[in-house]
């Protein structure tokens, strides 16, 4: 049958058929790149790397056309300028590589494209006019206005009340608009800011106009599937969807809206402005970023989540256990991946239920002997590598390997490839090497042997917390990974 999205437009599960399975298009809202994003902003990435993974499986890699953009202008980068006292270009290049770089340390491939809005300022220049002279946008001292009245469509994907809508989006109010709905598609720049010029003056693009240009000009006027977060719903993507529509004769901007829930850190949902985010950074201090993407697909995408310490640590136990079976044919290639794997992704990006047949493949490699053992691995491998997991290095994903100590007490841990530093003591580090487990045996012989069983006790269970299993024996203790 093929993939089915929700599409948040329709309000129903729909077979995914694009317009032209040559050339599939999506477009998902990327980070103002002004600060950190937090993880709450890295489930889009997630999740959408993931459909994209899934568009790639069933249409070709060379046919799948993703752009995700970088909105490079804005009023919370001017403000992080002025603070700072960096360039803007500073400022967005460094939080633009530093989004690629984290994003790529959970699983995430780098999309077809990635526009930023400070190189599209002619086609955001050219839709304003286009909306001015068919009569849905108006010039009001020195701005331009969306007339939302003026597109009866309004309002049709968040479905909500327009007052109510209001009320909880943030609209500015101002004196200069026809209706308080009315947004800004362009708005004049003070002589300290950034600006262009245009037929309106020396100004800038509003955030809603952005998207819609790059959209344009990166992959056409109607796309295949257009995604975000679900609080972009309103006003970002309907305002969109209005001055796109009106800007292309009524010709739709998306065939398919798809929208990810919302991660939540208990009742609330996380955000900066309640001031209870946690960023990819500190996390990745700890944990590999495959254990946060693992967590991050736990739950369906469209469900809320809740972020919690003990859902990292069920999400790094899980993909242990798959690492221990996947460590007795490491070098063996990818197989084609098996059809339960598809069907559950392919039934709106399932992903409970694929993590689930994801088990059952371990199980079954882990029954097997010889060269059942070694097809039953590679069909595990390429079910996890459609879904971005399992491929990491099996040895080095399971001891997770201390390079060096500090003076101060922490430890310097090969993740990936890459050394970073993790606060604390080895209590941090979930595995050791060989070296760092025969010397603790060594040390707790010689407590045995000095009559400090508390001590020995202590390494014993320390090493079984870590995965370590002693056994004592007449010729003396001997030890396997549990």
């Amino acid at each position: 049958m093929g993939l089915s999205l929700y599409d948040t437009m329709s309000r129903e599960k729909r077979v995914f058929e694009p317009a032209d399975p040559k050339r599939v298009t999506m477009y998902v809202c990327g980070p103002t790149v002004y600060n950190h994003a937090h993880i709450g902003n890295f489930r889009a990435a997630v999740v959408f790397d993931l459909l994209y993974r899934v568009l790639r499986h069933q249409f070709g890699a060379d046919h799948v056309v993703y752009a995700r953009n970088f909105t490079d202008i804005d009023d919370k980068i001017i403000k992080a300028s002025n603070e700072t006292g960096q360039a803007i270009s500073e400022i967005t290049k460094k939080y633009a590589d530093i989004y690629k770089q984290e994003t790529a340390a959970f699983g995430v491939l780098a999309p077809t494209l990635e526009p930023r809005a400070t190189g599209h300022i002619g086609e955001m220049i050219s839709l304003v006019e286009r909306l001015v002279a068919d009569g849905f946008a108006y010039e009001a001292e020195g701005h331009v206005l969306f007339a939302v009245d003026r597109y009866k469509d309004y309002g049709k994907l968040s479905n909500v009340n327009r007052d109510e809508m209001l009320a909880g989006a943030r609209v500015e109010v101002a004196p200069y608009k026809e209706s308080p709905a009315d947004f800004v598609l362009w708005k004049p720049s003070k002589a300290e800011e950034p600006g262009w010029e245009s037929p309106w003056g020396r100004g800038r693009p509003g955030w809603h106009l952005e998207c819609s240009a790059m959209i344009e000009k990166t992959l056409g006027e109607t796309i295949d599937i257009h995604g975000g977060g679900q609080d972009l719903r309103f006003p970002h993507h309907e305002n969109e969807i209005a001055q796109s529509a009106c800007a292309h004769h009524g010709a739709p901007l998306a065939r398919f809206w798809v929208h990810n829930g919302f991660l939540k850190m208990g009742s609330d949902k996380m955000s900066k402005s309640l001031g209870n985010v946690v960023l990819p950074r500190d996390l990745l201090k700890k944990w590999w970023g495959e254990d946060l993407r693992f967590a991050l697909l736990s739950a369906h995408y469209r469900q809320p989540l809740e972020w919690t310490e003990e859902l990292l640590e069920q999400s790094k136990r899980q993909l242990d256990r798959f690492y221990r079976v996947l460590a007795e044919a490491p070098d063996v290639p990818a197989a084609k991946p098996p059809q339960s794997i598809i069907l559950a992704l392919d039934d709106d990006l399932n992903t409970p239920e694929a993590i689930a047949g994801l088990h059952e493949l371990r199980d079954i490699a882990a029954q097997m002997e010889g060269e059942a053992k070694v097809r039953a691995i590679a069909s595990l491998k390429a079910a996890g590598n459609l879904m971005g997991f399992f491929e990491q290095d099996p040895e080095v994903r399971l001891k997770r390997i201390i390079t060096s100590r500090t003076n101060t007490g922490s430890v310097n841990v090969v993740q990936g490839g890459d050394t970073v530093v993790a606060t604390g003591v080895l209590e941090v580090v979930p595995g050791l090497t060989e070296a760092n487990i025969d010397a603790l045996i060594a040390e707790r012989a010689a407590a045995r042997k000095a009559k400090n069983f508390a001590r020995a006790d202590e390494i014993r269970d320390d090493l079984a917390a870590r995965g370590v299993i002693i056994e004592d024996g007449p010729q003396g203790a001997t030890w396997r990974r549990g």
